[in-house]
């Protein structure tokens, strides 16, 4: 059993994401080393994630994102007295690092230095309907190429130092910003369209279900039917976005720092922000999500 890395997440209501979580970091770290918080102690999650470490908690909807990012810090600070870095993110996010170093993620953590925490670049994985027809029936990147930098999944998530992270986990209380130029957090909440829908269908289910409203859960917007929006005109939309020629994320990461202060209450940011724009990813990433 190594102790370089460990992933956790929590999940509800999501197969499709979490077999790919699964699949991923079980595969890169060991499942063993893979910490899935089940809420509302599903049995397609105990399924699904058998060979990981699965805790099951009460399906409680009230102040729900306080509480997950309460035990999500708690968790990571337990776990970081055994592992050198631990990822913590929601089971749609993924920490990738790039494959030209020739070195997958659990090879690139055992060769950083430790006691720190690492903010990779997020990548906004949209799918473009008009132009990629076809479902996803195995790994997401590959049928699914284009991507928008997103400063609000450029979160904190690689921790390997003490530094609570806030409700959502995009800051932190660390005052140093690290960017590995090789380190992506791929964000696929946009990844497929039917996927998308699928799951606002049964969050707007849930919530519904338990009578919550939205200032009693601390979750977002989207949650909500009547917040939701038009699935099918968003997608298309997409579709439609200018793409930038190349793959230099180095101007990114630059304005992360450029930009970098104290947010308040010990936490530190930068500013927030997606592009228009979008990039098509180099076919070395196609395949490893």
């Amino acid at each position: 059993m190594q102790s370089t890395a460990a992933a956790l997440t929590m999940v509800r209501d999501d197969d499709f994401f979490l077999e790919r979580w699964v699949q991923y970091y079980g595969g890169l770290f060991g499942p063993e080393n893979c910490y899935v918080i089940n809420h509302g102690n599903q049995d397609a999650v105990n399924r699904i994630a058998g060979d990981c470490n699965v805790m099951a908690i009460p399906g409680t909807s009230e102040k729900f994102d306080q509480r997950r990012w309460r035990l999500f810090n708690g968790l990571a600070n337990g776990l970081r007295s055994y592992f050198k870095y631990v990822i913590v993110g929601d089971v749609d996010e993924y920490v990738v690092a790039d494959p030209h170093l020739g070195l997958d993620l659990l090879g690139f953590l055992e060769k950083v230095p430790g006691r720190k925490i690492l903010t990779p670049l997020g990548l906004e994985v949209m799918h473009r309907p008009m132009q990629e027809p076809d479902p996803i029936e195995g790994p997401i990147l590959g049928p699914r190429r284009h991507v928008r930098v997103t400063y609000h999944y450029s979160k904190p998530c690689v921790l390997g130092f003490p530094g609570k992270v806030s409700r959502g986990g995009h800051y932190a209380e660390y005052d140093e910003l690290n960017t590995p130029e090789a380190l992506y957090l791929f964000h696929m909440k946009y990844c497929d369209t039917d996927q998308y829908s699928g799951v606002m269908d049964r969050r707007n289910a849930t919530v519904a279900a338990a009578g919550a409203r939205k200032e009693q859960t601390g979750i977002g917007g989207h949650w909500f039917a009547e917040e939701r929006g038009d699935d099918k005109a968003m997608f298309d939309e997409f579709s439609t976005r200018p793409i930038v020629r190349g793959f230099d994320m180095s101007p990114y990461r630059r304005k992360m720092h450029d930009g970098w202060s104290e947010r308040g209450n010990g936490l530190w940011h930068f500013p927030r922000g997606t592009y228009a724009h979008m990039h098509e990813l180099p076919e070395r990433f196609f395949g490893i999500v």
